[in-house]
C-alpha cells in the first residue's frame, strides 16, 4: 500500500517494513510496487549499473541508475553495544526511530532548504523480531571527492580553508546540528561547489554549545588525518583560515 506523505514523500508498507521514497527521484528506475528491489545490490549488480563499492563500516554502492548516479548505503554499527547485536541490526523502538527514515527526512528537508547536500531518493527496513536493518539511496555527488582524499593529494589554498569554514557556517546558521563533521564527511567539488554527507543522527536544533562542539570534532579529524601526511596538509594558518571563512560568512 502506498501511502502520501509531505508534499513530496510516499510511503510504501512491505512485508516486514516499509519504504520511504520521493516518486519524482525515483523516476522509472523501477515500478513502485517493487521498490524494495531498490536497496538490492544484487537488483543492480544484474543489470550492469553497479559502478563501485565503498566496505567501509557502512557497507555502499555506487549505482548507474536512469537520472543519474546514486549511493546505496546499507547501515552498520559501531560502538560499544556493536559485539551484542549483529552488525547491521538496531533495536526495534518504532518506525519513527528508524535511522534510514530519520536522516531520509532530514536530508529531505535540507534539500528542500537548497542546503548543498545529496538529494534523497529513497529510505527502507526490514524488521526480524526485535531488531531490524535498513539502508538509504540518495544522489552521489559526481566529480568530488572528500576533504580527507585532496589532503592526501595535495595542500589546500587559503581560499580553500575559508570555503570550507563557510560551508560549515551555512549549515549551523541553518540550526544543523551535524553529528559526525569530520574530514571524510566533507566534499569539495572541482569548482567551488562542496557538499555535507552523512547525516545519521544529524539534527535541527536551536543555537547552543553543539556549534563549538562539530568545529572541535572537524578539527580532530584534520588533526588525526595529518599525523600521516606532510606538515603542509594542515597547519594552525590552515584552521585559522576555515575559522575565517566561519566566522565571516553571511548568517542567512
Amino acid at each position: 500500500m502506498v501511502t502520501k506523505i509531505g508534499p513530496t514523500g510516499s510511503r510504501i508498507a512491505t512485508a516486514n517494513g516499509a519504504v520511504l521514497l520521493d516518486p519524482d527521484a525515483v523516476g522509472n528506475a523501477i515500478a513502485l510496487e517493487n521498490a524494495e528491489d531498490l536497496f538490492a545490490p544484487e537488483y543492480w549488480r544484474a543489470r550492469g549499473e553497479i559502478v563501485a563499492a565503498d566496505r567501509g563500516r557502512g557497507a555502499a554502492w555506487f549505482l548507474r541508475a536512469p537520472a543519474g548516479e546514486w549511493v546505496l548505503r546499507h547501515y552498520r554499527r559501531g560502538g560499544a553495544i556493536a559485539p551484542l547485536l549483529s552488525a547491521d541490526r538496531y533495536l526495534w523502538m518504532g518506525e519513527d526511530r528508524v535511522r534510514a527514515f530519520v536522516e531520509w527526512r532530514l536530508l529531505a528537508q535540507l534539500w528542500s532548504l537548497g542546503l548543498p547536500v545529496p538529494q534523497p531518493i529513497a529510505a527502507r527496513y526490514a524488521r526480524r523480531g526485535l531488531t531490524y536493518s535498513c539502508d538509504l539511496l540518495m544522489q552521489r555527488i559526481e566529480g568530488a571527492q572528500p576533504l580527507s582524499a585532496a589532503l592526501a593529494e595535495a595542500a589546500l589554498t587559503p581560499a580553500s580553508w575559508t570555503a570550507i569554514g563557510a560551508l560549515v557556517a551555512r549549515f549551523h546558521a541553518a540550526g544543523v546540528d551535524h553529528a559526525d563533521l569530520n574530514a571524510h564527511n566533507i566534499l569539495l567539488g572541482k569548482t567551488a561547489a562542496h557538499h555535507l554527507i552523512d547525516f545519521d543522527r544529524g539534527r535541527i536544533r536551536p543555537d547552543g554549545s553543539w556549534k563549538e562542539r562539530n568545529l572541535r570534532r572537524l578539527r580532530g579529524s584534520l588533526e588525526k588525518i595529518a599525523r600521516e601526511l606532510p606538515a603542509d596538509r594542515f597547519s594552525a594558518a590552515a584552521w585559522n583560515a576555515l575559522l575565517g571563512g566561519y566566522t565571516n560568512a553571511p548568517r542567512v
